[in-house]
């Protein structure tokens, strides 16, 4: 493989001093590290003036990094309206979420052009070329236009929902042409694939082959594009090395200090409609009211740091949250505790890592999500002599193959009470045996591994003889 052309929505460029990074961005760091490469998306700023596709470039540690501005309006209607407003819930089956505006689908496919544009002229002939997620899908298509032959890869880190979910979407077919001009697309699981490929044999008039994953399209030049899932992990060993000393940090201490010889439950995510928050705090409640003698010994932290704020969605989940959390905290709390303790603000990942190692038990509860590695890091932070109980929603990505974890529907709070009480009362024996399986599963699958198998799967691709043509960024022309 020549050089490795990593292309996401938002890059960073790198500062000495900068906080610990995720697993996912350590990955694909070493990975371009030791291939060569470079990381090519948005900055994160907005202009006032049009979308020029000027690069902002830095080397740093072997990498070279480059980013372009958006301009105000592209941004609002690319990234805040129909990445967020549309894309979002429907891979994550809310479709009554949907808020659809053909401007911001308009936006969405001129910046995508717009992104293609601007990376072509740094690609060179060798190079293999690896897109990510939901904001980038026609990216494939709009550089097979200008006339990409490299090999392209695309990963989406979210659900892809079956043909009943996805069809919802106006001109959902030209978004799952899109994904006919890479060579090879990954998801998360094996759920997850089932459902790309019942919206792709539904959608288009095209032949799967469920067996080895491989679409071959029934118009213009044969290209056949592998499907696949690649389960992500993290940096499991270095996580776990992160939380032991985090836990005897002063945070930690602290949190420990104001415990006292309660228990503590623990989930953090970002505040986000995705993920069950409300759903888990109506288990909670109904895990006091059923279970009395968990009162005033058991104390719920929940981490939901704000985002996108700009969405009506997102205001509205904040305040249901405020309000459940004071429900039972006016119902339950005595003048010496406080069952639910809420911070609506982002947590340091370090302080988070000892956080979950003190936790007896990770609440996990997203009604969707492509993988979801906060299970995972609560696994991994865990003491191996007193490990933690993770009770993981069923519909989590990390379901698939977290066997340990005690699994929940969260729509079912009076269930969640019960596995939550299951929890808290597990023997010793048995939470040493359910974290020893799932560490032993996180130690196989890490970030770098998951990395490693898709560039691997993707380099194996054919490459037709002939660059495929038709596939315009205006879709004109094409026919099934």
């Amino acid at each position: 493989m020549g050089r490795l052309i990593v292309v996401s929505n938002r890059v960073a460029l790198p500062r000495r001093g900068e906080p610990t990074a995720g697993g996912l961005a350590v990955a694909l760091k070493d990975v371009l590290k030791s291939n060569g490469g470079l990381w090519f998306g948005w900055s994160g700023e907005t202009t006032k003036g049009p979308t020029t596709g000027e690069l902002k470039t830095v080397r740093y540690q072997g990498i070279d990094y480059a980013t372009i501005d958006l301009n105000e309006n592209d941004y609002k209607g690319f990234y805040a309206g129909y990445s967020n407003n549309i894309l979002w819930p429907l891979f994550h089956f809310r479709i009554g979420l949907l808020e659809y505006d053909r401007k911001q689908a308009d936006a969405y496919r001129r910046v995508n052009r717009d992104f293609a544009k601007a990376l072509m002229p740094l690609l060179g002939p060798d190079d293999t070329i690896w897109i990510h997620d939901y904001q980038m899908i026609p990216l494939g298509a709009e550089l097979r236009a200008l006339g990409a032959k490299q090999r392209i890869g695309f990963f989406l880190h979210i659900p892809f929902p079956p043909w009943a979910v996805f069809s919802a979407l106006p001109d959902a077919d030209r978004l799952l042409r899109d994904l006919l001009a890479y060579d090879l697309v990954g998801v998360q699981t094996q759920r997850d694939l089932s459902g790309m490929i019942d919206s792709l044999r539904h959608g288009l008039d095209l032949r799967t082959d469920a067996d080895c994953g491989v679409v071959s399209s029934a118009w213009g030049p044969k290209r056949r594009t592998q499907l696949s899932h690649h389960a992500i992990g993290i940096d499991t060993r270095a996580f776990a090395t992160v939380a032991r000393k985090s836990a005897f940090g002063p945070d930690a201490q602290r949190m420990r200090a104001s415990m006292g010889d309660r228990k503590l439950i623990v989930g953090a995510e970002r505040l986000d409609y995705t993920k069950g928050l409300p759903h888990r705090l109506r288990g909670f409640g109904a895990l006091l009211d059923n279970f009395p003698e968990h009162l005033n010994k058991v104390t719920y932290f929940q981490v939901a740091a704000r985002s996108r704020n700009e969405v009506a969605s997102y205001r509205d989940l904040k305040r249901e949250l405020d309000t459940l959390a004071g429900r039972i905290n006016g119902d339950h709390a005595e003048f010496d505790w406080t069952p639910v303790r809420y911070v609506a603000r982002a947590v340091a990942r370090d302080t988070l890592a000892g956080f979950y190692r003190l936790a007896d038990v990770g609440l996990v509860t997203p009604l969707r999500d492509g993988m979801n590695l906060v299970a995972k890091e609560y696994v991994a932070a865990q003491d191996p002599e007193n490990p933690g109980v993770l009770v993981l929603s069923s519909f989590a990505g990390a379901a698939e193959t977290m066997d340990g974890a005690l699994l929940v529907n969260p729509l079912d709070a009076e269930a969640m009470a019960e596995q939550l009480h299951r929890a808290l009362k597990m023997p010793l024996g048995e939470r040493k045996e359910r974290w020893a399986g799932m560490m032993a599963g996180l130690e196989e699958q890490t970030a770098a591994r998951w990395a490693e198998n898709f560039l691997n799967e993707l380099e194996e691709q054919v490459l037709p003889v002939e660059p495929p043509a038709g596939l315009a960024s205006a879709g004109a022309g094409i026919r099934n």
